[in-house]
């Protein structure tokens, strides 16, 4: 039973991949880290992890930067596995999740404490200039999308700072090895206090 003030008693019908385990850590550490500055997420999907992140943030005055493209990973395209026609944009011939995403977000309270950047990781870090409490990757699953991300804003993240990876799975069958790779990437970069896992969720603090 969730313990978070204000969670929307209906978290689990907020289209997404995150369990509540993972929800939870999620909301621990950016209750912790987020007085000491903003939160940045890259792929927020229809928000399920930035309500979590959000309603941690609000209790500290701080804010959540939700970094997504809104046009879906490889997997969200037409005839794929994950592929959602509710998020479908027939007139436009493209997946699009940021209006289920506004209207989420706007359900939850959060309206003030979220900021969307609909853009790609590497344009939205271009200028970027602000230190980061906590960083949060669940973006894309290539290789390359993954390395973008990593290489993007762990930079950014200020010492203390917990990096956190989601979908971490040691066997390929279970899931795409990307997040994986730059999880790995990231221990043994020494650069990195290993904080442990859960459920999918890796989660590393900045020396």
């Amino acid at each position: 039973m969730s313990m978070i003030p204000d969670l929307p008693a209906d978290i689990d019908r907020v289209k997404g991949f995150l369990a509540e385990d993972e929800g939870q850590a999620l909301y621990q550490h950016a209750l912790q880290l987020s007085a000491r500055g903003p939160v940045l997420e890259i792929g927020s999907y229809c928000g399920k992890s930035t309500i979590y992140l959000g309603l941690a943030c609000r209790r500290n005055n701080s804010t959540v930067f939700a970094l997504d493209h809104h046009r879906g990973s490889e997997e969200h395209q037409l005839g794929e596995l994950f592929h959602d026609p509710a998020l479908y944009d027939a007139d436009g011939d493209v997946m699009d999740s940021f209006r289920e995403f506004r209207g989420n977000i706007h359900r939850a309270g959060l309206d003030e404490v979220v900021v969307p950047l609909v853009a790609g990781s590497e344009a939205a870090a271009r200028h970027w200039r602000t230190p980061l409490a906590m960083v949060f990757i669940d973006g894309g699953h290539s290789l390359a999308a993954a390395l973008t991300d990593y290489r993007c804003w762990t930079g950014h993240l200020m010492r203390g700072g917990v990096l956190a990876i989601h979908d971490l799975f040691d066997d390929a069958h279970q899931g795409g090895q990307a997040p994986y790779a730059i999880y790995r990437m990231a221990r043994s970069s020494g650069l990195f206090e290993d904080l442990g896992r859960i459920n999918s969720l890796g989660l590393l603090r900045r020396l």
